[in-house]
């Protein structure tokens, strides 16, 4: 490498190694359980006997059924539900009770209620964090250990885009050798094929990888501030309504023929309904543009009662620091580019695994060469 010393290289190259050989563990942990995520949904599905409807998923009877359900099994919950509203109104319902009693004092642990989308039947009752799903959803996010393990593993995000980096300087070519450099052997001895792997998976997937999604995700506090300064912020309004007295409130199926009405390109995904003595129902939704389907960044406030519009964000109207921030998630688990993405990036998961693989066989390959020279 002409355009970096020796003693660089050196430093460089015990950076590299180390982190590889300390975190490596860590890191192969992380790319595998998101790996799982990227269809977690579809696997707890898939595990779960309960949540498993024969035949075409039927479509949803009454969405204020659904409410009526959860209120009628949970009377006590009055801080309101948030509810899941599945693709095209077919299939099992999903709400969220954020904040239940029984997990007091967790970072994240919310009731998790499925309801039957035609009988009302609530089909799972379960915490999050306590089924296998969302265990390991707990594992990638925070290695189980709440708000601190999030920032541990943001941290962890740097450390691996620092190796993935001086994996690339160690590697980068004089001028003239790129086709060399690039070049994969499969055959030759062990010694160059266990670097031509290492050095393929680094730049196969190493730009997947290099993206620090998963960093701004863990670290919001440290890189939003910097997102939003360069390209501007519009901050989430907070809205207060309290209820009319003797008027009753509208039905979910009313509220959303509402929202249909205000907005007839939107597609709803998510319901807020309105804690007790609030009038606020909150809907949040997809817009053509929104690059996440399942959690858009459209929302629309209703007066619960009297269906009045109290407040609009709309995503297509927010800063370019907005707009870059709503890709950070679906760039993450690759719902931005549909199916495809969701599996460059599962694949992408796999990529810590190989490294570890061949760097240490690097490693080893190195020490035995070492060995022998003393010995001669």
């Amino acid at each position: 490498m002409a355009w970096i010393s020796s003693r660089r290289r050196a430093v460089w190259l015990r950076l590299h190694r180390w982190l590889g050989l300390v975190l490596g563990p860590v890191f192969v942990l992380l790319g595998l359980s998101g790996s799982l995520l990227v269809f977690y949904t579809a696997i707890d599905a898939a595990i779960t006997p309960a949540l498993s409807l024969p035949g075409t998923a039927p479509q949803v009877r009454s969405w204020q059924a659904v409410l009526d359900a959860l209120q009628a099994a949970h009377p006590q919950r009055e801080q309101g539900w948030r509810i899941e509203l599945p693709p095209e109104g077919r299939g099992i319902v999903t709400a969220r009770y954020l904040r239940p009693a029984e997990t007091a004092g967790a970072f994240f642990a919310p009731l998790l209620v499925s309801v039957h989308p035609q009988t009302g039947e609530l089909l799972a009752q379960r915490f999050w964090g306590r089924f296998a799903a969302t265990w390991v959803y707990d594992l990638h996010f925070s290695l189980l250990a709440g708000e601190p393990g999030v920032q541990v593993v943001g941290v962890l995000g740097l450390l691996l885009t620092v190796a993935l980096l001086a994996g690339l300087l160690l590697w980068w070519p004089r001028r003239g050798h790129w086709r060399s450099a690039l070049r994969l052997r499969l055959g030759g001895p062990p010694q160059r094929r266990h670097y031509d792997w290492h050095k393929a998976l680094g730049l196969g997937g190493g730009a997947v990888l290099l993206a620090l999604t998963g960093v701004v995700l863990a670290l919001p506090t440290w890189l939003e501030p910097v997102i939003h300064r360069l390209g501007g912020h519009a901050p989430t309004p907070k809205v207060v309504a309290q209820r009319l007295p003797g008027l009753p409130l509208l039905t979910l199926d009313a509220v959303l023929a509402r929202v249909q009405q205000h907005l007839p390109e939107a597609v709803p995904r998510w319901v807020d309904t309105p804690a007790a003595g609030s009038a606020v129902l909150r809907v949040r939704l997809w817009l053509p543009g929104d690059p996440s389907r399942r959690f858009p960044h459209s929302l629309l406030w209703l007066h619960a009662q009297t269906g009045a519009v109290l407040a609009v964000r709309d995503a297509r109207l927010l800063p370019a620091g907005d707009a870059v921030r709503a890709w950070v998630h679906p760039l993450h688990n690759g719902e931005a580019f549909g199916l495809a993405g969701r599996v460059l990036v599962c694949i992408a998961g796999l990529v810590p695994l190989g490294l570890a693989l061949t760097g240490w066989l690097r490693w080893r390959d190195r020490r035995r060469a070492q060995r022998r020279r003393s010995q001669a």
